[in-house]
């Protein structure tokens, strides 16, 4: 008790002596020696916090490190203690009590260890037991399953799997013919191959499974697979791995291989192709152009392609060929068209159209129809893939003329191959003209005279394709007036009839996508609500090839596209010269669009464009990804809609798009973001750590590609951003923000001048900006001073709350100020003048800062005017706020602590003056 008391004494001694002195190496003693004592007094916690503290000053302390092990090792934290220990023994390895420490604590680690091995394989085996086990309910089948799951997600669960031969176990599960269990299976497998390259390939399973969420639960599995695997490739291989797994690449191609075998195999089912594709999609092109590197490509180029081609290819009413969904032919066509603009050479793409032209070529010389429309098939979806090699294989030999007589031909599955080949043949330059001159009166023959709304459906869209030829040009329309109207009309009618098989209402959408670069037709589109409420239903089905068709009817109906406005003085000279020049249909007038916009938004658009980003599918392509940013611009462009976007997912649903887009799509999408960030409370559009993602996007709004109105836009979100916690101002730092917004500090433009200001004033709360403003050889505290005497009120403003922020929280820097500019006592004195409130108050905490921080100072402000201004100032009254009038007396009662106004009304008096 005795010997208690003698430690709770000492601990106060010290204590009180830490608080006596202000020397870094006697402080680190002192905290060294309590942390002895709380040792004795159990207290290991203040033990370790008192160690770590006498670190942080010398961290070759050798006495407080191994009062830190021991303390560590009383609170069970062995891996630190057992890490200060080994520093301990390195420091000096003769000393026996540090010797000891690291026996103890390698016999504890290993115990702990041990249990949680001894727990976890108890629970493995327990979960084993129960699937194995023939008498097992399903219920408690699928309980195990599941909890296996979680297992696996742990690094012990995982290994005690794989000791008890877990994978054939788990192969039995995947032949289950319960959903749940399967889908267990594979979650199981996910998390025993993340981020363990050495399991994947003795993970790597076929998997072409009847049930889509199955499908998508294997497809996330090889995903994991392959980002291991690449990530191996990117390091050296050390350990355990390097015995099992020497050369990934090797493993990636087997996997690709498997990938690829899976295009034509016939056991293989439809959504197992579709996301084998996907996964082509995404891991085989180069994430980014920079990199030279596209040898995987090349590879599957040479051993793939045409294993592609077959999928391509394949007509399902009239050959034997892989199953497919409705959105397999649109996968492969993003598959090719990812593969060939990766190729980097005049050589390479040449190789890539000699494949196609032979797979082409092999098919359309074959005896009998059905080569010839797997080779027209496999032409049409180049077409719309890579269209430059699609060209080519059209203009083969004999090629359009066989498209031309099987759009008469009888069958109609034939005819459907025929017309779709037509239709994506009508939107390429080289083809348009000849199909304009010789395939109208064709395909107004079909649409009228054919019995089967199929083909007349995909003649009528062939129709809409040629009639807007013309684009948003008023003056150039292909038919006559009302036949447009017409077929829209027509369109619609078929959207909303649901008796109509799906694919035949995609393309009705795919008819108004053409068709609404016509103003009378989108007035007539937002008018329908029935049509719309139809195209939005699609647009959330699970026939992913309506998306693009969607995003351009959008597109068109809000006239988000670009239009560059032609120089009045060149259109003039256009018309002297008779040369066309384009018009705008008076219903694309501003006040049409936005009225356009409320009634999109009434009939719940924003739902449908947050479910289109969230499809998992190569038909969301870049392209499809843009036209759904350029919507949401235009969604947020009135700030009463804004409200409405964030509260129905849109901001959410903007953040992916600002990321993963064409370079146009990045910057509308960050764009909306900005604009929502501006009127709305981030922290309600943007909740939790999904705030921290909006910063990268609005930075890259700073740049000189982007417009003024973009910059002016991005600095005021971000404004919003550093106002709200260190954290973002953090993150704003981090992404190199603060550089160009000081950039945007010296714009011409007052706008964006004085954004750009008040950005930096509420930066200025962080630490690291502060550090740039106390270092000397800039103008950045310049710059402030002068701003704080501009005739603009906003940058005014912004300037001097910078800088009335920055001298109260480092003093120093007003001793700095009468350095910078020659005129800095006049604008002081003009903020202390001032009619705006808000610049008399931040001049007043100025002048305080100022006075407070150095005597001289002081004398140099109340020998000016200053001294009558704040006289004034602190009598209050006439509407004068109270928290002025009192920094205004503080600054007097100051200068009267000093003597300054006593010594300066006694000099008045001796010279016969009055005061």
């Amino acid at each position: 008790m005795k010997k208690m008391n003698y430690m709770q004494g000492a601990v106060c001694c010290y204590t009180k002596a830490l608080k006596l002195t202000d020397s870094h190496a006697d402080k680190a003693v002192l905290y060294r020696n309590r942390s002895a004592c709380y040792l004795k007094l159990e207290e290991y916690s203040k033990a370790e916090a008192d160690a770590s503290k006498a670190l942080d000053t010398d961290q070759g302390d050798v006495k407080a490190r191994f009062r830190r092990a021991q303390a560590f090792q009383k609170l069970g934290r062995f891996d630190q203690a057992f890490l200060d220990a080994q520093r301990c023994a390195q420091l000096e390895p003769k000393n026996k009590a540090f010797q000891d420490l690291l026996r103890q604590l390698g016999a504890q680690i290993q115990q702990k260890v041990s249990a949680q091995l001894n727990s976890t394989d108890a629970r493995v085996q327990q979960m084993f037991s129960l699937l194995l086990d023939p008498s097992t309910k399903e219920c408690d089948r699928q309980k195990a399953a599941q909890n296996l799951v979680v297992l696996s997600r742990e690094e012990a669960g995982a290994e005690q799997i794989f000791r008890n031969d877990g994978v054939k176990l788990i192969q039995k599960l995947l032949q289950s013919k319960l959903e749940d269990v399967v889908l267990s299976a594979l979650r199981t497998l996910v998390g025993l191959c993340t981020g363990h390259q050495s399991r994947v390939s003795q993970l790597c399973v076929v998997m072409g499974s009847g049930a889509s969420s199955v499908s998508l639960a294997a497809c996330h599995l090889l995903q994991v697979m392959f980002e291991a695997l690449t990530e191996g490739m990117k390091r050296e291989i050390r350990g355990k791995d390097e015995a099992i797994l020497p050369e990934p690449s090797k493993e990636l191609r087997s996997m690709l291989r498997h990938l690829l075998e899976m295009m034509p195999a016939s056991n293989v089912s439809g959504p197992g192709r579709d996301s084998a594709i996907n996964l082509l999609v995404k891991q085989v092109p180069r994430k980014s152009l920079k990199n030279p590197d596209n040898s995987l490509t090349l590879w599957v180029v040479d051993q793939g392609l045409k294993k592609i081609l077959e999928v391509a290819g394949t007509v399902p009413e009239i050959s034997e060929g892989p199953p497919l969904t409705d959105n397999s032919h649109m996968s492969c066509s993003v598959l090719l068209s990812k593969l060939y603009d990766d190729l980097k050479s005049d050589k390479e793409r040449e190789n890539f159209n000699k494949l196609c032209e032979e797979y082409v070529q092999q098919h359309f010389s074959r005896p009998g129809l059905d080569g010839k429309l797997r080779a027209i098939q496999t032409v049409s979806v180049l077409l719309q893939g890579p269209s430059d090699v699609g060209n080519r294989t059209l203009e083969m030999s004999g090629m359009m003329d066989a498209v031309i007589s099987l759009c008469a031909s009888e069958d109609v599955t034939h005819q459907q191959v025929a017309v779709e080949a037509l239709i994506h043949a009508a939107g390429k330059a080289k083809r348009a003209s000849f199909i304009t001159a010789n395939g109208v009166s064709l395909l107004k023959d079909l649409y009228k005279k054919s019995e089967n709304d199929r083909i007349r459906v995909r003649a009528l869209v062939g129709l809409c394709k040629l009639g807007s030829a013309g684009g948003t040009d008023f003056s150039m329309k292909q038919f006559a007036e009302g036949s447009t109207l017409k077929l829209a009309k027509q369109c619609r009618k078929w959207l909303c009839n649901e008796t109509l098989p799906p694919t035949s209402r995609r393309w009705s959408v795919e008819g108004l996508a053409y068709l609404t670069f016509d103003a009378d037709v989108k007035e007539d589109l937002v008018e329908d609500k029935n049509a719309l409420l139809a195209m939005f239903d699609l647009a959330k089905s699970e026939d992913k090839t309506v998306l693009f068709a969607v995003g351009s009817t959008l597109v068109n109906c809000t006239n988000s596209y670009d239009v560059e406005k032609p120089d009045p003085q060149m259109v003039e000279l256009a018309k002297y010269a008779k040369q066309h020049v384009p018009e705008e249909h008076p219903k694309d007038a501003p006040s049409y669009v936005e009225k356009r916009l409320v009634k999109l938004l009434e009939a719940g658009v924003v739902s449908a464009l947050v479910c289109m980003v969230k499809q998992e599918s190569p038909a969301l392509t870049e392209a499809c990804r843009e036209c759904i940013a350029r919507v949401f611009l235009a969604l947020v462009e009135r700030q009463e809609d804004r409200g409405t976007v964030v509260a129905q997912g849109g901001g959410k649903a903007l953040i992916p798009l600002a990321s993963d887009n064409t370079d146009a799509g990045k910057i509308k999408a960050a764009q909306a973001l900005a604009k929502i960030t501006i009127t709305s409370n981030p922290e309600i559009a943007f909740p939790g750590e999904r705030i921290y993602e909006v910063v990268r996007p609005l930075t890259s709004l700073l740049r000189l590609e982007c417009t003024l109105l973009q910059n002016f836009e991005a600095l005021m979100a971000l404004t919003n951003l550093a106002g709200i916690n260190d954290r973002l101002r953090q993150k704003i730092i981090k992404e190199k923000a603060v550089p160009k917004i000081e950039g945007y500090m010296f714009e011409e433009h007052d706008l964006v001048r004085a954004s750009a200001t008040e950005c930096m004033c509420n930066l200025v709360l962080n630490t690291e900006v502060q550090k740039l403003y106390l270092a000397t050889g800039n103008d950045r505290l310049k710059l402030l001073v002068l701003y704080s005497g501009e005739d603009d009120g906003r940058l005014r403003k912004a300037a001097a709350g910078t800088l009335a922020m920055l001298t109260a929280e480092h003093p120093e820097l007003c001793a700095r100020i009468p350095g910078t500019t020659t005129h800095w006592l006049e604008i002081v004195q003009a903020l202390l003048l001032s009619e705006i409130p808000d610049l008399r108050h931040r001049g007043v905490v100025i002048v305080q800062n100022m006075i407070q921080a150095e005597k001289s100072l002081a004398e140099k402000l109340i020998e000016s005017e200053a001294l009558e201004i704040l006289s004034v100032l602190a009598k209050g009254g006439d509407g004068m706020p109270d928290a002025v009038s009192k920094i205004a007396q503080n600054c007097l009662d100051k200068a009267m602590e000093y003597g300054i106004i006593r010594n300066r009304e006694e000099k008045e008096k001796s010279s016969g003056t009055e005061p």
